[in-house]
């Protein structure tokens, strides 16, 4: 049938390089290997791929591991490449560049040629670049998910941890867009950075006094919403600074919350998971996270936000394991990004 057929393809070799793990370690030694392209089903697109932006979450289960993941495994979720192979009718076409939130429970993106369902793929405009796209899918819709989650209007008062975080970098401009007043923490170093980015107040997480000091600014009324990304302790005292049925969304598991003080604020909890969309199988909310992923490449397009600063990493193992310890260490203000093809 003609929508089977496949169009003329872009040159490609019959194997590639890939980063892989060939178990889950502390160390997070990862191995350079060469590996068969990827074969594409008929709904598959075949990419080759430019950047691949790197995240806490793979730092995280580069130790831990992922009990769907079938070993040697790639990493990276992250990439943006160009379209080298499709099936007629397919949309994107071949030779458009696409950015997209890989699928956790398969082999990851940090090879030459990576495949995707054609559903969960966005274009880049033609005055985005590669590697800026590359910082956006994870760091970005965990942002705007946050948000809408948190159903932040203008006027609202939210707080938004970790501020220079790459999620926080985000969340502080679309929050300011939406009208909210931002409350954020940041190292001291980092006070410059947030305060550019929009926060309305800032605070040093470093503080011993630092719940002392966000009461005093913010009054008696709290928080309407928070965007929970460092949980444990940190959950339990976001909520006590959250007003009466106010909203939080957190980027990591509940810890076992006091009963009474739920009982006391009653909060709306909303949980922010990229991961769920593909674990769940809904379809739904694949195509939501590609709908996220143009509404970020729309706003970067048009200038409205803008990226992290981008550290360039080289696609070779050893330096692939360096960047993704000092993900762990935390505190990395920009966007790591590798670079596969350019």
């Amino acid at each position: 049938m003609l929508t089977t057929e496949i169009l003329p393809n872009i040159d490609q070799p019959t194997s590639m390089r890939a980063i892989v793990l060939e178990k889950a370690n502390e160390k997070i030694h990862l191995s350079d290997v060469q590996l068969p392209l990827p074969e594409c089903d008929e709904h598959e697109l075949l990419v080759k791929v430019e950047y691949v932006g790197l995240n806490p979450i793979d730092a995280h289960f580069a130790k831990s591991g992922f009990s769907q993941w079938q070993y040697p495994h790639i990493l990276g979720l992250d990439a943006v490449g160009i379209v080298v192979q499709a099936k007629k009718g397919l949309f994107p076409n071949i030779g458009d560049r696409v950015m997209w939130h890989a699928n956790i429970g398969q082999q990851g993106v940090l090879s030459e040629y990576a495949k995707v369902p054609n559903f969960a793929v966005s274009i880049v405009p033609k005055n985005v670049t590669a590697s800026e796209a590359a910082t956006l899918p994870c760091a970005g819709m965990t942002a705007l998910i946050a948000l809408d989650k948190l159903q932040v209007v203008q006027g609202d008062t939210i707080l938004i941890e970790a501020g220079a975080g790459a999620v926080g970098q985000f969340a502080i401009q679309f929050a300011k867009e939406r009208g909210a007043d931002v409350f954020t923490t940041a190292a001291k170093h980092n006070h410059k950075l947030v305060k550019k980015l929009g926060a309305d107040a800032i605070f040093d997480y470093h503080d011993k006094k630092l719940c002392q000091k966000i009461r005093l600014a913010l009054g008696p009324q709290g928080f309407d919403a928070v965007l929970d990304s460092v949980g444990g302790d940190s959950t339990m005292r976001n909520i006590e600074l959250m007003r009466f049925c106010g909203r939080i969304a957190c980027l990591r598991p509940l810890p076992n919350i006091d009963q009474e003080l739920m009982f006391r604020k009653a909060p709306n909890i909303g949980i922010v998971s990229l991961a769920g969309a593909w674990l769940a199988n809904s379809l739904c909310a694949q195509q939501k996270m590609s709908f996220k992923s143009n509404q970020l490449l729309d706003a970067l397009a048009k200038g409205s936000i803008q990226t992290p600063d981008i550290t360039l990493i080289e696609f070779n193992a050893q330096q692939v394991s360096r960047a993704l310890h000092i993900q762990v260490d935390g505190g990395f203000t920009g966007k790591q990004v590798v670079k596969i093809f350019a």
